[in-house]
C-alpha cells in the first residue's frame, strides 16, 4: 500500500532509507503506468520487509526526473547503497520485477 512521506530532498530519501528504494517516474496521462502502478502493489506486498517503493510523478517534478536520465515512462531505478543498482523502462511483470530486484538486493 502507498504511504505519501515528505522528504527535505531526494538525496535525504536515499541517503536515510535502512533498505533500497525503488522509485517509480510515472505521469498521470500514461496508460502503461497505470499498469505498473498495480504491479508494485504486488511487488511492495511480497517485498514489504526487502525494499521501499517510492513513486514520483516525472511531470511535476521533470527537472528530478531529467536528473536521473528519465526518458520514457513508467521508469524504474532501485537505489542500493545510495547508488543506482537497477534500471528498467516500460511495464515489467511482477514476478519477473521481483526476481531480478531479489537479484540485485542480494549482491
Amino acid at each position: 500500500m502507498a504511504v505519501k512521506k515528505k522528504f527535505a530532498s531526494f538525496q535525504e530519501m536515499i541517503e536515510n532509507s535502512q533498505k533500497p528504494v525503488l522509485i517509480d517516474f510515472y505521469a498521470t496521462w500514461c496508460g502503461p503506468c497505470q499498469v505498473m502502478s498495480q504491479v508494485l502493489e504486488q511487488v511492495s506486498v511480497q517485498m514489504l520487509d526487502e525494499i521501499q517503493i517510492v513513486k514520483i510523478d516525472g511531470d511535476r517534478y521533470n527537472t528530478l526526473a531529467s536528473q536521473h536520465g528519465v526518458h520514457a515512462y513508467p521508469t524504474i531505478v532501485l537505489y542500493k547503497n545510495k547508488q543506482v543498482a537497477f534500471r528498467a523502462e516500460g511495464v515489467v511483470p511482477a514476478p519477473q520485477l521481483m526476481q531480478q530486484l531479489r537479484q540485485v538486493i542480494r549482491k
